[in-house]
């Protein structure tokens, strides 16, 4: 199944040829592969790029794994680079699989690959791209690594938007399925509601918990678990680190101190299944308090961690419309404004009233009606939002 994902396609478009490393990222099987190998390459080949100069590798192939090492994939890349015939374009795809547990672990020095990208650029007339499903290895170092030549683009699972089209249902069977099970594209190719569950509850289990476990080796210990838990429960309500440790003692899941809930909130964050929305005081213009809200960047993960028990629409439509907004570039808060009620006798009281989100898109704010004037609606998006 073709699905467009034009305005990720029209992002690398932007970045093309621009002396940085594109480093795409984002949650597991949320579609990079096929953005860059496909979906990007084509748009390569329709403007001009001829396909031989194009290297795609796939470091999470087994028939690729030699190239893991990073000296490897340093002369295999320059085997394929012709010097003399203008600019080529090198797609390394899960580049992860070239950084060790070692390299990890080491604060001093950078792993052996950015050398090679760094190489790459050198050159002038290579273009580079990667992708990685963990942010903490491929990112949050880059801006060093790099010096300001790595430029980052984050790629989500389909919002209701790309997932209507391709759902092909209406509007409303579209969005019934999209809160049930979510936007990883692989999610439309099964016919039956217990097949998407299955896929769903292996990947949450098997892939992300597990990534999560091993890489900050949390082996033995249910409390990452417990906290993915607690945060799916609590999708749409403020929350902190000290709510969630008297949480579990209240449900008997045992001792666990705010430092330890605040890392492994963390942790869930680096690996992109939960997102964390600050509290913004409107009038006062000021981030307030310690408490946030916590939203998952797929549905469909979200409900197979609570055995798709938990359905509360109005919660679910709150982080389905929290996904929409992110995926079109805003940044978005939840809100409080104060207002003064002025009772029977005179008297004045200050009361806080709660607003879903306050979305900004660099330093402009809008309001909801301008957040959706701003571009073309899609009619299912004006279906979702229709019932808010």
């Amino acid at each position: 199944m073709r699905i467009e994902r034009q305005s990720y396609v029209d992002k690398l478009e932007e970045r093309r040829e621009n002396g940085s490393v594109k480093i795409i990222t984002g949650i597991r099987c949320c579609g990079k592969t096929y953005l860059l190998f496909d979906l990007y390459a084509e748009r390569l080949m329709e403007t001009g790029a001829p396909a031989d100069r194009i290297i795609q590798i796939a470091l999470d192939d087994d028939e690729n794994a030699a190239l893991r090492d990073p000296g490897k994939l340093r002369e295999y890349i320059g085997s394929r680079l012709d010097g003399e015939r203008g600019m080529s374009y090198v797609m390394i795809d899960e580049v992860q699989y070239a950084i060790t547990r070692e390299e990890l672990a080491d604060r001093d020095n950078p792993p052996r690959v950015y050398g090679v990208l760094n190489g790459l650029l050198r050159r002038g007339n290579v273009d580079v791209y990667v992708t990685g499903s963990n942010s903490k290895p491929l990112y949050s170092d880059v801006r060093t690594e790099f010096r300001g030549r790595g430029d980052e683009i984050r790629v989500r699972p389909l919002s209701f938007s790309e997932y209507l089209p391709a759902h092909g249902g209406t509007a409303e069977d579209a969005w019934l399925d999209y809160v049930a099970f979510g936007g990883l594209p692989h999610i439309l190719s099964f016919a039956s509601d217990q097949g998407k569950a299955d896929y769903l509850t292996g990947l949450m289990d098997k892939v992300y918990i597990d990534d999560i476990v091993e890489r900050f080796g949390l082996r033995g210990s249910t409390a990452i678990g417990n906290v993915v838990d607690v945060l799916a429960s609590s999708v749409g309500s403020l929350t902190n680190p000290t709510n969630l440790v008297n949480t579990f003692a209240s449900r008997g899941m045992g001792s666990i101190d705010d430092k330890t809930v605040r890392a492994y909130i963390d942790y869930l964050k680096d690996a992109f299944l939960v997102e964390e929305a600050s509290r913004y005081d409107v009038k006062g213009c000021k981030y307030i308090g310690a408490q946030r809200k916590y939203y998952y960047e797929d549905l469909g993960l979200r409900n197979a961690r609570l055995n798709f028990r938990q359905q509360e629409e109005t919660h679910l439509m709150e982080n389905a419309l929290y996904n929409e907004l992110v995926c079109r570039g805003y940044s978005v808060d939840v809100g409080v404004v104060e207002h003064v009620e002025k009772g029977e006798d005179g008297s004045r009281h200050r009361k806080q009233l709660e607003i879903d989100f306050v979305c900004n898109m660099a330093s402009r704010r809008y309001d909801r009606s301008k957040v959706f004037q701003r571009a073309p609606v899609h009619p299912g998006v004006l279906f979702l939002f229709a019932n808010v």
